[in-house]
């Protein structure tokens, strides 16, 4: 009796002991099904609620005066700390002035204002206006200060010359241009075409 007493009692502990080992398992694969669970829930709020990529932006704003700025992009992202910044990619502008022509703007990368409509253009600046084209590398452009600033490898072409500076300065309402290099030694270049 003894015997099976022993047996019985090392029967009830093996059993304890499997049971144990066995719950012990799929509380671990409980606790490893949560926390996936919690990740993927972490990574869908912040791919859901942090995203600030939008595609084929377009801006439309008029000044007081009647003027008209025109901006598409292929994406816009917004800025987290400041969401009156959104920075573009793939940028083209137009400028429709009172009693005066188009101006057409285009580059790689842009910063649009939307509360004041500044626009930082970077990167393959390209400007058209009339039978005028200046390329570059940057551009600041402002309807409230009325300037556009474009500097950086600066390349003006008309029918007659092409001009070789560092900045050019124009005043968008009466088209006033100051050209200069950043040097006081270095000088503009200007070539006749003819």
């Amino acid at each position: 009796m003894k015997i099976n007493r022993y047996v019985f009692f090392f029967f009830i502990i093996a059993l304890l002991i499997i049971i144990y080992f066995f719950y012990l398992e799929i509380y671990k694969k409980k606790k490893s099904k949560n926390i996936t669970e919690n990740i993927s829930e972490k990574v869908l709020d912040e791919n859901t609620f942090s995203s600030n990529t939008i595609k084929d932006v377009n801006y439309i704003s008029r000044d007081t005066k009647g003027n008209e700025y025109i901006i598409h992009a292929s994406t816009g992202e917004i800025d987290i700390s400041n969401p009156d910044i959104i920075y573009l990619t793939n940028v083209k502008a137009f400028i429709n002035l009172q009693n005066s022509n188009t101006v057409n703007i285009s580059s790689d990368f842009g910063k649009y204002n939307t509360k004041n409509f500044d626009t930082i253009f970077s990167k393959n600046v390209i400007i058209k206006y009339l039978e005028n084209k200046i390329t570059g590398e940057y551009l600041d452009f402002s309807l409230e200060r009325n300037l556009m600033v474009i500097s950086r490898n600066i390349v003006y072409t008309n029918l007659d010359n092409i001009l070789v500076a560092d900045v050019l300065e124009m005043n968008i309402e009466t088209k006033d241009t100051k050209i200069y290099m950043y040097e006081n030694k270095k000088k503009v270049n200007v070539k006749n075409k003819n």
